[in-house]
């Protein structure tokens, strides 16, 4: 997806986002001057490292079915990590809707609002803030107005309480 700023810098950049559909947390994300493989493949790393010690097996990828997500590099890593890859069928929004929900929202907050750019490393340190706050400090409506990192840290505190109370 591109990022389309007020100067040149952000008109040739590119974003990309990948987020935890449970608690609306980015796990992984890029900043890139082209949408080719190695540029989605990164984010996805990230999200694997971050989420490494959490995956059982049932993960799902949703995207859109551009060329990058839809690459034999691409898919071939998902099926390494176990992940089953899930793309909407042509005209829909189904499976890319919360990654486009995430983008109306950084788009007009951190790139617009900060424009003009200068340099790419500008706008990753800026989408590096802009992630950290979202993770942390933004109140979404859908997981009872806390931030994601807070709707993950309950989660996790109830399983870890009914864990234990199955073992006494």
């Amino acid at each position: 997806m591109q990022v389309h700023g007020a100067d040149k810098v952000c008109k040739q950049l590119a974003r990309e986002g990948t987020a935890d559909v449970f608690a609306r947390r980015i796990v992984g994300w890029r900043v890139s001057r082209s949408m080719r493989t190695d540029f989605v493949l990164d984010a996805l790393e990230q999200a694997l490292y971050v989420r490494q010690s959490e995956r059982d097996g049932s993960l799902v990828c949703r995207s859109d079915r551009g060329s990058q997500y839809v690459s034999i590099r691409y898919t071939q890593r998902l099926a390494e990590a176990g992940i089953e890859p899930s793309v909407g069928s042509k005209g829909d929004s189904y499976d890319n809707a919360l990654a486009e929900t995430i983008n109306g929202l950084y788009k007009p907050e951190p790139i617009h609002r900060r424009a003009p750019w200068k340099t790419r490393e500008s706008v990753e340190l800026a989408t590096l803030e802009w992630v950290s706050w979202f993770n942390h400090h933004r109140l979404l409506e859908p997981i009872g107005y806390i931030p994601p990192a807070h709707a993950e840290a309950n989660y996790y505190r109830q399983l870890a309480n009914e864990t234990t109370t199955v073992e006494v």
